[in-house]
């Protein structure tokens, strides 16, 4: 086994802060949520489907990850981000190409399912997904430095992806896929929301105006607890309508990492050496909360 010595070391967490492996569980949560509203409803799951969705939907994640790293060192607001990739490497144009190539991989993937089930629609809904998200930081769009990262967000990874994955098991629609999307879509537009409240003076020297920027850290942590309080009420809602079942209330098991989350970003919302790290605790809200929905459906 390798040794990472002394010198290394920082380095290579450097790396891993670029990739940013938990960040994948944003591909991971809304396809398998999809897919466990369609098994409840038609008691069939497709499993090579799924796979192929979930690895389609991963490489289209790194697309985005590295894609957002290439164009925020265009408008310099990453100066500051060591763990940015392009400053990691050097070279901006290499990783644009190694983007693109997971995107191609991603939507080759996708097509396989269209194929297979000889129907665009995943295609086109996947395609809409990417479109938005390139919107988010691309030029001419960068709608992400006009705040409107969050609301991209929530619909990419909520009513989309959710739609996607569960028209790919199948080809219909469902008003119950499309309430669990609004939770899913919430609680992934959390770990951006949390993204920005340590970088507010890189943000403002940029011109970017994120939320936090817009509305101060103290109204953006007020916002985070009413966001994250709507992931709850909105799964409650769900069984009382009885467009879930009653199982999906084993989501409010995630409450201690939704307390964990806001506490610790309204104590620290002003320090932002501190609260840097409130994107990682949302992250893991996303995946519990995200995977113990998708339990209840299942059950």
């Amino acid at each position: 086994m390798a040794v990472i010595n002394a010198i290394e070391q920082p380095k290579f967490k450097l790396w891993l802060a670029a990739i940013k492996p938990p960040m994948y569980t944003v591909a991971i949560i809304p396809i398998t949520v999809g897919s466990a509203v369609a098994y409840s409803q038609t008691q069939a799951i497709d499993l090579n489907i799924l796979r192929t969705f979930l690895g389609s939907a991963i490489a289209i994640i790194a697309w985005m990850n590295i894609s957002n790293d290439v164009f925020d060192s265009d408008t310099g607001i990453d100066v500051n981000k060591a763990e940015s990739i392009v400053n990691l490497t050097g070279n901006r144009n290499l990783m644009f190409w190694v983007g693109n190539l997971f995107l191609l991989l991603g939507i080759l993937g996708i097509s396989a399912i269209a194929w297979w089930q000889q129907d665009i629609t995943v295609v086109a809904i996947v395609l809409v997904c990417c479109f938005l998200g390139y919107t988010y930081q691309g030029p001419p769009f960068r709608l992400g430095y006009q705040g409107l990262g969050e609301v991209i967000c929530t619909i990419c990874f909520g009513p989309l992806a959710l739609s996607a994955a569960y028209y790919s098991q199948t080809q219909s629609w469902s008003i119950a896929n499309f309430a669990a999307s609004l939770i899913i879509g919430i609680s992934t537009s959390l770990i951006l929301f949390c993204s920005h409240f340590h970088q507010v003076k890189d943000d403002l020297a940029a011109g970017k105006l994120s939320p936090i920027v817009r509305m101060g850290t103290e109204m953006g942590t007020r916002v985070l607890q009413w966001s994250t309080v709507s992931i709850y009420l909105l799964t409650a809602v769900g069984v009382v309508s009885k467009l879930f079942p009653i199982a999906t209330l084993l989501i409010f098991i995630s409450l201690p990492l939704a307390f964990k989350l806001t506490n610790f970003v309204w104590e620290y919302h002003d320090r932002p050496e501190i609260v840097r790290t409130s994107k990682y605790l949302a992250v893991r809200l996303h995946f519990v909360s995200g995977l113990l929905l998708a339990w209840g459906f299942c059950w």
